[in-house]
């Protein structure tokens, strides 16, 4: 699992200006003591062929590059450079042609000033600078066998977005054009990689910081981190109890806790591929669901003989969840854009014996409700969102989200809410849930619905889901810090007219 970094990292290097001790020297570098020139093949040694001109490469950025590689390697002061580096620009240009094999743009006054800037944080900051770079790797034997000029392009970018807050996109964009100029273009390629993990990482913290606070932030993250647990669903439309799932895993050895919220779930941090080598799954007995979303349910309340809409409803662990709980008598309507997910949720319908109260629709929301007459009691839309609050559970979110997606997802929210809306009668409730905790896709979302649609009124949760739960607006609230389960989000919205 990917890691994501602690918040202290970014907090406490604001206020703290300790310069570390110089790093050994890895293995990547143990046999460089004397000469640079070992470092890479090549480099700073004095070359006799022509070296182009190249006007896309930051010229600081490769000044600093090249006076990291000699101060490390070369034996070079930092302080001694930079005073041989004032009005001196094409003496630094002279080392970089003859270290990376092309010139840059000469330096202006404003490129020596962030060369010498760059260079001094850089050295000060390596040590947490590394830190964060091998936290972002792969592993630890990807930061340990980085070429040296490599992991120099990534301490600058590193320092560039952490301490100098200079802008991210565009810190990224030059030192992945000096990668792949210096090096080749699978080295930019690495430096994209793991300087966008970096920005997604630091926006990351920031918005939980603001809505959360720096320590619930830090628990928040380490929640995040650690070995996730699963909750198994007893099947009640196949007649399984929760005390038969029990059972079972007691047979298996597979060690478990029951839900303390609700009656079907069974709690389970070990054993899951037991589970699933027994078969259970294939033969529908059980699901793997989250009390979290289990509880969203609870927030819609179905029962038996009622038609429910559920307007986003692939995968559709929501939806088998309501229909068996309506007993075989009523219907669910899913709907989904996708329809290769509409079809696996047709077949595990099948495969639980809900299928007779469980009705597949394959349409956009947005489109299908201009021109539906439908119209129910119950109405569910499970929004896309950031998934947010999942990450313990899906990894691959945190390195997939950006500041630009979350307004996406937000005019979409916005757009789906006024189409599920149209299907809600007079009388009717409305829920909208997600798997997010970030309040702009939350109580952001259900108070500008509001405002454009003031014929419905908000619906306390509190008659269906343990207080614990209950936010002081009555929105069903799962905090992964507070009650270890996934993050969930859950509003009634009532229409009055």
């Amino acid at each position: 699992m990917a890691h994501l970094l602690p918040l202290r990292v970014f907090l406490s290097s604001q206020t703290q200006e300790t310069p570390s001790k110089p790093l050994k020297l890895s293995k990547r570098s143990n046999n460089h003591k004397t000469s640079i020139s070992t470092a890479k093949k090549g480099l700073l040694s004095p070359s006799h062929k022509m070296h182009k001109l190249n006007l896309e490469v930051s010229p600081h950025r490769a000044v600093s590059a090249v006076r990291l590689m000699r101060i490390e390697f070369g034996g070079a002061f930092a302080d001694l450079l930079n005073e041989k580096g004032k009005g001196s620009g094409d003496n630094e240009m002279g080392y970089v042609e003859r270290t990376l094999g092309f010139r840059t743009r000469d330096l202006d006054d404003r490129d020596l000033r962030l060369v010498t800037d760059i260079v001094g944080g850089t050295i000060r900051w390596r040590r947490y600078l590394d830190h964060l770079i091998g936290s972002l790797c792969h592993d630890e034997s990807m930061f340990r066998s980085m070429e040296p000029l490599l992991l120099q392009v990534l301490r600058i970018g590193f320092y560039e977005i952490v301490k100098l807050n200079m802008p991210p996109y565009a810190v990224v964009d030059e030192n992945v054009k000096l990668a792949k100029v210096a090096l080749r273009p699978g080295a930019g390629n690495m430096v994209n990689g793991i300087l966008r993990k970096l920005v997604l990482v630091k926006w990351m913290v920031r918005r939980w910081t603001k809505y959360l606070g720096q320590e619930e932030a830090i628990q928040l993250m380490m929640w995040n981190n650690s070995d996730p647990s699963f909750s198994l669903r007893a099947n009640a439309a196949k007649g399984i109890t929760r005390d038969d799932l029990v059972m079972q895993l007691n047979s298996l050895k597979v060690p478990h806790e029951v839900s303390l919220h609700l009656d079907d779930f069974v709690r389970v941090k070990i054993g899951l591929q037991n589970v699933i080598r027994a078969g259970w799954l294939k033969e529908g007995l059980c699901s793997v669901q989250d009390e979290s979303a289990g509880l969203v349910v609870s927030v819609v309340d179905p029962q038996p003989g009622e038609d429910i809409i559920d307007c986003c409803a692939a995968p559709g662990g929501k939806t088998l969840y309501m229909a068996s709980r309506l007993r075989g008598k009523g219907k669910v309507h899913a709907i989904d854009i996708n329809k290769g997910r509409l079809r696996i949720l047709k077949e595990t319908a099948k495969l639980q014996k809900v299928d007779g109260v469980v009705d597949t629709i394959h349409a956009d929301l947005r489109t299908f409700a201009e021109n539906s007459p439908m119209k129910s009691g119950k109405v569910l839309l499970d929004a896309p969102c950031s998934g947010l609050g999942v990450l313990s559970k899906r990894a691959d979110l945190r390195w997939n989200r950006r500041l630009e997606d979350m307004k996406q997802l937000k005019n979409l929210q916005d757009e789906l809410l006024d189409a599920a809306s149209t299907f809600v009668s007079s009388g009717g409730v409305l829920i909208y849930s997600t798997c997010s905790i970030d309040p702009e896709e939350n109580e952001d979302r259900v108070e500008a619905f509001l405002v454009r649609h003031p014929e419905f009124r908000i619906d306390p949760v509190n008659r269906y889901v343990p207080s614990d739960f209950v936010t002081k607006q009555g929105f069903y609230f799962s905090d992964p810090v507070k009650h270890s389960l996934d993050g969930a989000f859950a509003a009634r919205l009532v229409r009055t007219l």
